[in-house]
């Protein structure tokens, strides 16, 4: 499993989560369609700062969410966000996830009976 985290700096005024609204409505659509697509996560990181986490099966996958992500933002986000953002891709050497509190896995209960 690969990650690509990009890290954008906002380059107006414009509320995050106005921008969030169109990567959720724009980019999302697009990212979630490609091989080996896993996850993705946008969020506001604070000080004018906007990052994203792109989750992939393959490096291949978390490479190529790069240059998607560039070319959308160039067509869709130029006054917002810049197309070459601080980027960190890499294979995740440890990983946990609580799928009960996801509510992907429900707890076995085991009653005991005297």
């Amino acid at each position: 499993m690969y990650v690509s985290i990009r890290r954008y700096g906002l380059l107006t005024r414009e509320p995050v989560e106005k921008v969030l609204q169109g990567v959720r409505e724009g980019f999302m659509p697009i990212i979630r369609d490609q091989p080996g697509f896993l996850a993705y996560y946008a969020l506001d990181s604070g000080g004018g700062t906007l990052t994203s986490i792109s989750i992939f099966e393959h490096r291949a996958g978390a490479e190529r969410s790069n240059r998607i992500a560039e070319n959308w933002i160039g067509r869709n986000l130029t006054s917002t966000l810049p197309t070459s953002p601080e980027i960190i891709v890499g294979e995740v050497g440890a990983h946990e996830l609580n799928l009960t509190k996801l509510g992907i896995r429900e707890v076995n209960r085991v009653s005991k009976t005297k």
